[in-house]
């Protein structure tokens, strides 16, 4: 069974940055795309960001690019989502997926940024 385990929200102000983390089984982490998604307050879930398997693509929503930058670790399993110039828009609870509709995900860690 595929798990995902995000971590490293929190609260910050506007314009600093936070970096998530996503830990996932060996099996999914080398071998399928991962998503980030994330649910803002009071609204459904939304597409933040992808990265391919072997890492040598990545696509980025239009709110967020230029600002958020997905990676990956291959020795540790783990996925990063490195999150710069936050603006109050970007609270949200944030999720790693295997799919955009975030059937398969983790539980979530949530990022507040206060102006």
């Amino acid at each position: 069974q595929v798990q995902l385990v995000e971590s490293g929200g929190g609260l910050v102000q506007v314009g600093e940055s936070l970096r998530l983390s996503c830990s996932a089984s060996a099996a999914a982490f080398s071998s399928d795309w991962i998503w980030w998604l994330r649910q803002p307050p009071g609204k459904g879930l939304e597409w933040v960001g992808i990265i391919s398997a072997d890492a040598k693509y990545t696509d980025y929503a239009a709110s967020v690019r230029g600002r958020f930058t997905i990676s990956k670790d291959n020795a540790k399993n783990t996925l990063y989502l490195q999150m710069t110039s936050l603006k109050s828009d970007d609270t949200a609870n944030y999720y790693c997926a295997l799919d955009v509709d975030g059937h398969i995900r983790g539980q979530g860690t949530q990022v507040t940024v206060s102006s």
